[in-house]
């Protein structure tokens, strides 16, 4: 089999736009999470989120096609944009026909789908825009990127919620170790902080209430954790044969070695509570790499900050690794990006690469109350150094989807 690399890292995130801001907000503990300002939230239960601040699309799209693309749209073909300067990649230089695109998002043009009934309702069938249906449809993330980047190969949507990036990075390593292309740019993107989203997930008693003391409203594996943050952005990486990186001068941030991909088969939103496929999903994913469970140094968790999320991601992690689950340093960045739903897969493989790299763990933070039933080394609060080999990022979705990728620090 083909090894597959990372060489590119694209992140426009509530704490940061590219890979430095992103990387250097999370080990300082940064957050992004603060009152939201897209929409009026005087009669909403939740009134915060981590919005991405300070994003132009015209930076990077001409301002007549940013129109005419959603912002989930918008935000994946800035960080594919973000992940090509970072990858020194000259397109003219390599097979377009062999480079992909295979990207997750959980809902889509949201937003769109908003705007445009509010016209049907209020305004009639007329005033629906011809551009509703290619802004909405969730493909277009990735269609966006194929299209701004000439890029020909495989052109894939995933959207499995919560998981939907983290299966999309896990496909893309497939077809690139199988010969299918030689190239990929994968990850998510979701622009969700609408008035819809927000109530929908208000109604299910799913998100933190925690509106006044909003920078320390996402406490992963806290006890008096109350719910999740909702975020938005996109994480694009560029996963490249070794070969074929090397050949070209690539700088190489890691390898993925492995992917798992499992699922419940329990209910639609809670998950299982043996904790048997999220399990299984961090099971197949060493085992596809051919990695020892003592080899583990650290996983970037899918850490929601809700009761039963991080209750049973943690006796999934005890389940499978042991007593080795108490040596693994374990963070969640969503206490500090919020949860971008199908793009968090994106975000936290770029996180989980660049602890690798760079030997610094990401903290925890808002870890004050620690919980019995979530006992294991969270990171709580500050950053730690700490040499490994081996990391997981987890992805865990509604419906029962369980992912788990697997990243090896690269040495030739």
């Amino acid at each position: 089999m083909r090894r597959v690399v990372i060489t590119g890292l694209g992140a426009v995130t509530p704490v940061g736009i590219g890979k430095d801001d992103f990387w250097n907000s999370l080990i300082q503990g940064k957050s992004g999470i603060g009152p939201i300002t897209r929409f009026d939230t005087e009669n909403f239960a939740t009134k915060i989120a981590a919005e991405v601040k300070d994003f132009k699309p015209e930076d990077y799209l001409d301002k007549k096609e940013a129109r005419r693309m959603d912002r989930f749209a918008q935000y994946s073909v800035a960080a594919a944009k973000l992940a090509v300067e970072d990858g020194n990649i000259d397109l003219d230089e390599i097979d377009r026909d062999q480079v992909g695109v295979i990207l997750g998002t959980g809902i889509g043009g949201v937003e769109t789908f908003e705007l445009e009934h509010t016209k049907l309702t209020n305004r009639g069938p007329n005033r629906v825009s011809p551009l509703f249906i290619p802004m909405m449809i969730s493909n277009m993330g990735t269609a966006q990127i194929s299209m701004n980047l000439g890029l020909r190969g495989s052109t894939m949507t995933i959207t499995t919620a919560c998981a939907s990036g983290t299966h999309a990075i896990g496909e893309a390593f497939r077809m690139i170790r199988s010969g299918q292309m030689d190239m990929a740019f994968t990850g998510g993107t979701e622009a969700s902080i609408t008035p819809i989203s927000v109530a929908g997930f208000n109604s299910m008693k799913a998100l933190s209430t925690r509106n006044d003391d909003y920078d320390k409203a996402c406490r992963p594996f806290d006890k008096e954790r109350d719910g999740f943050i909702m975020g938005e952005g996109a994480g694009v990486l560029v996963l490249e044969e070794l070969n074929h990186a090397l050949n070209r001068g690539a700088t190489i941030y890691g390898e993925i070695v492995g992917y798992g991909s499992t699922s419940d088969a329990f209910h639609i939103t809670q998950p299982d509570p043996e904790a048997i496929g999220a399990s299984n999903a961090m099971r197949l994913a060493l085992e596809d790499g051919r990695v020892g469970k003592e080899d583990i140094g650290y996983i970037n968790a899918h850490g929601t900050s809700t009761y039963f999320n991080d209750m049973l991601e943690t006796l999934a992690i005890k389940k499978l690794f042991k007593e080795h689950a108490y040596k693994i340093n374990i963070s969640s960045t969503k206490s500090m990006t919020g949860h971008l739903l199908g793009a968090a897969g994106g975000i936290e493989a770029i996180a989980a690469i660049l602890a690798l790299r760079t030997g610094i763990i990401p903290p925890t933070i808002n870890y004050q109350h620690p919980d019995e039933e979530c006992d294991l080394n969270y990171t709580p609060n500050k950053a730690v150094e700490r040499r490994i080999e081996y990391a997981l990022s987890n992805s865990l979705g509604f419906g029962g989807h369980n992912a788990s990728l697997l990243f090896k620090k690269y040495s030739e």
